[in-house]
């Protein structure tokens, strides 16, 4: 067992001052979901907003500003997406490693560690863009992320997390596939413009479209 130490994380900052790690996975979740808004999602609310535009004042028209919001909202994610992507350094958990790469706690790393009390978890230091508590999935930029960071399996640290003080054990560092949750289109997607539409003016929409 190598000795113990305290490890105190900085504040939590952007992701790597412009460089955006991520696993495989992670990116190819990002691309899939630039891929709907931009090829699904934005033509079908530009179609609306076409469609609502003549239909009389644009100001009082229900329709037209819901959708000219909604492409608002889209046009900014794609650019958020983009901008990810563009950034995005991959890390293969899965590529060859050798020597402190191999037995030291990396980005896409899966760490078995324990605390005082003797409760055991296992975590993956993943992106930013990859958080998921439910899976165990950390970002590498948060307090627990960096401090396990470069740790080995013996290795004792004191986490100084907003709840005060933990002392951690880690037992393991391994180097695995690191399964992220892929992106899915939302349920009815081809029609997700209506969705915040007034029952009303949704079925005025309806009437119209058939005459």
């Amino acid at each position: 067992m190598r000795k113990g130490f305290t490890r105190r994380p900085p504040a939590e900052a952007p992701a790597a001052h412009g460089k955006n790690y991520i696993t495989p996975s992670g990116l190819e979740r990002l691309k899939h979901e630039r891929s709907f808004l931009l090829n699904k999602e934005r033509p079908a609310v530009v179609q609306v907003v076409a469609w609502a535009a003549g239909n009389g004042d644009r100001s009082e028209n229900a329709d037209y500003q819901y959708g000219k919001r909604r492409l608002r909202q889209i046009d900014g994610r794609i650019r958020f997406l983009t901008k990810r992507i563009e950034a995005a350094e991959v890390v293969d958990p899965e590529a060859p490693r050798t020597g402190l790469r191999m037995t030291n706690a990396f980005f896409g790393a899966t760490v078995h560690y324990v605390n005082a009390a003797g409760e055991e978890r296992v975590v993956s230091i993943v992106g930013t863009d990859e958080v998921d508590l439910e899976r165990n999935h950390i970002s590498w930029v948060s307090p627990l992320g960096r401090a396990l960071m470069k740790t080995a399996a013996g290795d004792e640290i004191v986490l100084h997390a907003p709840r005060g003080p933990e002392q951690l054990t880690v037992l393991e560092v391994r180097y695995e596939r690191i399964s992220v949750e892929p992106f899915r289109e939302p349920p009815g997607s081809e029609v997700s413009t209506n969705d915040s539409i007034p029952d009303a003016q949704l079925a005025e929409r309806q009437e119209y479209g058939a005459q």
